[in-house]
């Protein structure tokens, strides 16, 4: 049992390891020729409207922390009855709450500086020597944000847990709770913030650029290209960042609390070795962190395999690095489990979350880049409303599958292989193991995506950008494939985080002589919290989606009014430039003023239904919750990614007779405006919402009667 003590030390030590290695790729990647004058001052441009949002963004962010800092604090204080030790447990939990909030924040500032730096380089690569090396260029930049959402997510989970470890097991959940708690909550407003700008920057340079005024893509006369490349870097890269950060957080942080909380009985079917309670759950609190170390390690020998293949199809690498690595993690988990008194179960379990991602994987691979993108392809010659409305029939088909297949995953998790709800947060911990990889693999797209427009925009020539839209191409279907895997892990993830918070509020009956929770759908406090809860993916995925609209809109108007009173900017005239700054003005101020109601809505709900009704009542919404937004955010993601896809399919000449400026084109475009906020603002935006619900109900559980 000697490892199970030193797995903080581990952690936090691979943790450093990682963020070494994503410093020395960041100043590779800055040593980098960054192409003529032109490319440099637009990568300027994109690489100053970024930051000057994650400064604003940030700026906000930091006063809601202090707000929460203060709220939770007096929470604990004024609802435990600890007397004395309240404060102190309040003030622990705070503390906790504002180092997951800060290395959430930290990895996405990290993330998207090396982006933006990476993204002209990868342009100037494609130039002047070839794909292989603008694929490194941009999977050194997306490493570097792969890294320190791994790295950063290791050091301070396992920092908490190194100072805790030995606490009181209630004191260890306080502070776990609060950690998980500042991740999740900035996850989500930078998550909504960040897609809100991306994509009313997006829509409104489409409408205006390629449906009206008939430009290309890219095109350096519309002043939303700037903002639309800006966008891609602050929702793309920081956004999604801060979402697989919390993602990996909350999966430990929920196993972690089962262990604690878990009858031993179950326990000791993870271990059947270990007889003393103590040691127990000692093994059962620390091997979530153990495994995502072992990931962290194999996903470092994944990145640096998949920069040696780059003379290989794009595709195909990038494929294989998604979901070899939580495979790797199963057999090391194999080698290594027998040796601490760790039943084979518990690897059958990892097997079966590897394979769950896999499969989801491949399934959002294919209704994101197969036959359903011809269909709606196809469906756009008879204009955009059958686009829009083959899009949505394939978003809906391509639920089915994935649930099936965590449904199957958390049967064989809980039953087959006997380690019960325990083993259902295992599994999601397996999926995520390869965090690092997939992040960087996420954040590969959005480089070449940037490093494309910068092409375009500089006039490197036709064979240029036929680099980038092969590496931008490639990067759409794996960040759609990264999304099912977010998305799946985080079902399973809820679904653990559900459970804990029963116990937690089972223990906390107990202690007082009440009876434990009957969560009976014929009781009215049950049902009645399963309609509220319901509720909650809607708001937030209609409010997200209204503030794109409203967003592109005013976008959309200022495009116009430049085309109209700039002389010759449509004509393409010597000396008319656009005023790109006032679209990139536009986008920050609506998604800054945008994020806050679904923010909040996340925050406050369970923590108005827990105490204004009761824990029973706030159980049924956190279920209720949990499967309308796992639904509703599969919909939105893959019928987002298969908008897009028809849409680029067309662009490339895949439909005969149908090429760009078409009619056919133009209702693709129509459905790819609709897909946008679906698969980068609503979509992430629900799937992190039911995440927030689950650890802030984990958080004031305690105190729930």
């Amino acid at each position: 049992m000697e490892l199970v003590g030193s797995i903080p030390v581990y952690a936090i030590g691979i943790g450093v390891v990682a963020l070494i290695i994503a410093a020395i790729l960041y100043f590779r990647v800055k040593k980098a020729p960054e192409g003529n004058e032109a490319m440099q001052r637009i990568a300027r441009f994109i690489r100053e409207g970024a930051m000057a949002f994650l400064t604003r963004e940030y700026k906000v962010l930091g006063l809601y922390a202090l707000i929460v800092f203060v709220a939770i604090v007096a929470l604990i204080r004024f609802a435990s009855t600890e007397g004395d030790d309240a404060m102190t447990r309040g003030i622990e939990a705070g503390v906790s709450f504002l180092a997951g909030a800060f290395f959430s924040l930290l990895a996405g500032y990290f993330g998207m500086k090396a982006a933006t730096y990476a993204n002209v380089r990868t342009s100037e690569a494609a130039r002047s020597s070839g794909k292989a090396s603008a694929l490194v260029l941009a999977l050194d930049g997306g490493a570097v944000m792969g890294l320190c959402v791994a790295g950063l997510g290791l050091v301070g989970l396992g920092g908490v847990y190194y100072l805790f470890q030995n606490a009181e097991p209630a004191a260890l959940a306080n502070v776990l709770h609060g950690f998980a708690v500042g991740a999740s909550s900035i996850a989500l407003f930078a998550r909504i913030g960040g897609g809100i700008y991306t994509k009313a920057a997006d829509v409104g340079a489409d409408i205006v650029g390629k449906v009206e005024a008939n430009i290309p893509e890219d095109d350096p006369r519309n002043p939303g290209v700037i903002a639309d490349n800006v966008g891609d870097n602050v929702g793309d890269i920081a956004g999604m960042g801060a979402d697989i950060y919390e993602s990996y957080v909350a999966a430990m942080v929920a196993t972690m609390a089962l262990g604690l909380t878990m009858p031993v009985a179950v326990l000791q079917t993870l271990a059947p070795g270990v007889t003393e309670e103590s040691a127990l759950r000692l093994l059962a609190v620390g091997l979530p962190i153990f495994l995502s170390t072992v990931g962290l390690g194999v996903s470092i020998v994944g990145i640096f395999i998949t920069r040696a293949l780059k003379n290989m199809a794009p595709a195909t690498v990038l494929r294989a690095a998604l979901i070899v690595p939580p495979f790797l993690v199963m057999a090391a988990a194999a080698a290594v489990f027998p040796s601490i008194g760790v039943s084979m179960n518990a690897v059958y379990t990892l097997g079966a979350g590897a394979l769950g991602g896999a499969i989801i994987g491949l399934v959002t691979d294919y209704y994101t880049s197969m036959k359903p993108v011809r269909d709606i392809a196809e469906a756009s010659i008879t204009g955009p409303g059958t686009a829009v409305i083959s899009g949505l029939a394939v978003g809906l088909q391509s639920v089915a599958i994935p649930v099936v297949i965590l449904c199957l995953v958390g049967w064989a998790a809980a039953s087959l292989f006997g380690l019960g709800l325990y083993g259902i947060a295992l599994a999601a911990v397996g999926m995520l193991s390869g965090t690092a990889i997939v992040m960087t693999v996420d954040a590969y797209g959005p480089i070449a995506d940037n490093a494309g427009g910068i092409s375009e925009m500089s006039g490197l020539g036709p064979e240029v950008r036929a680099i980038t839209d092969e590496l931008d191409s490639v990067g759409n279907t794996t960040a759609a494939v990264g999304k099912g895997f977010a998305i799946g892990s985080a079902v399973l993830t809820v679904v653990a985080l559900f459970a804990a918070y029963k116990m937690e509020v089972d223990t906390n009956r107990a202690r007082i002589g009440a009876e434990p929770m009957n969560l009976d759908i014929s009781e009215a406090p049950v049902l009645l919290g399963l309609l509220f809860g319901a509720i909650l993916p809607c708001l937030v995925a209609a409010s997200s989606m209204t503030a794109v609209g409203r967003a592109a809109g005013a976008i959309v108007e200022e495009i116009r009014r430049q085309f109209r009173d700039i002389p010759g900017l449509l004509e393409g005239a010597e000396g008319a430039e656009p005023d790109s700054k006032a679209i990139v003005d536009l986008a920050t101020t609506a998604a800054l003023k945008e994020m806050l109601f679904p923010g909040l809505v996340a925050i406050v709900s369970p923590v108005f239904i827990g105490f204004a009704f009761g824990a029973d009542d706030l159980a049924g919404a956190l279920a209720s919750a949990m499967v309308v937004g796992a639904t509703l955010a599969l919909f939105m993601a893959n019928a987002g990614g298969a908008w897009d896809n028809a849409k680029k399919m067309i662009e490339a000449g895949g439909l005969e007779g149908h090429g760009k400026g078409s009619e056919a084109h133009k209702a693709a475009v129509v459905g790819d405006t609709v897909g946008d906020p679906f698969k980068d603002t609503s979509g992430p935006g629900v799937s992190i919402l039911i995440k927030v619900m689950g650890v802030v109900s984990l958080l004031i559980a305690p105190f729930l009667q």
